[in-house]
């Protein structure tokens, strides 16, 4: 049994992996996340559609997301819809910028991806 989402939303980082597009391997990366327990959503933001782990969950969305030793499946996807693109924007801002305004060139460019993880 997974920990409580709510206390593994505070930690740091992620490791998400996807399948690699070409190779078929696993791709393992450590970003930055924001968690939304009451609906087991994940948040990140991509510095670029062409990051390859963008384009490796394009391909397949299938992918896995560790936090803290546990372990995630789930389904990724680029956010779309303008409300969940404003939220996800938001939560990871407000999560990891130090000082009002530092984070706004990243806010306003990066491409927000979510994973729906798979809670037992």
């Amino acid at each position: 049994m997974p920990a409580d989402l709510r206390t593994l939303a505070n930690e740091d980082f992620c490791y998400l992996t996807t399948t690699g597009r070409v190779t078929g391997r696993a791709h393992e990366i450590e970003i930055w996340f924001a968690l939304v327990p009451e609906t087991h959503t994940l948040y990140m933001l991509s510095d670029s559609d062409h990051s390859d782990w963008v384009r490796n969950l394009r391909r397949d969305s299938r992918v896995t997301v560790r936090i803290a030793g546990e372990r995630f499946e789930g389904r990724a996807r680029v956010v779309e819809d303008p409300e969940e693109d404003e939220l996800a924007r938001g939560l990871l801002v407000e999560k990891y910028e130090g000082s009002p305004g530092s984070l706004a060139n990243w806010r306003r460019r990066a491409l927000p991806v979510a994973v729906d993880l798979s809670v037992r």
